[in-house]
């Protein structure tokens, strides 16, 4: 199974950076991803994890937990892929289909 999860927090006061910058928290939530141990993925929009639903969500609320201690308001997106059944590396197959077809 797949979670693609995205973290964010508003703009404006409260915010981290003196800009409003966000992405010193963002950072530290891909640290979390990372030091997971499940396949995982970071690019210019998500962080796609792959992993048992239980150790997925147990991931994204350490971020989110993290993440609340330094801001006011985090906002979470996460999209699932369930599929029953489905062998691990799911994620990889996925992009070298699309590389090759």
């Amino acid at each position: 199974m797949g979670v693609v999860q995205r973290f964010g927090q508003r703009r404006g006061p409260g915010a981290v950076g003196t800009d409003g910058s966000v992405g010193a928290l963002v950072a530290e939530a891909v640290r979390i991803v990372r030091a997971s141990g499940l396949p995982n993925e970071t690019n210019a929009m998500f962080t796609n994890i792959e992993g048992e639903w239980d150790e997925i969500m147990a991931v994204i609320k350490e971020c989110v937990d993290t993440m609340t201690q330094a801001a006011p308001r985090v906002s979470v997106v996460v999209k699932v892929d369930h599929c029953l059944g489905e062998l691990s590396g799911r994620m990889s197959r996925k992009v070298e289909s699309v590389e090759q077809g």
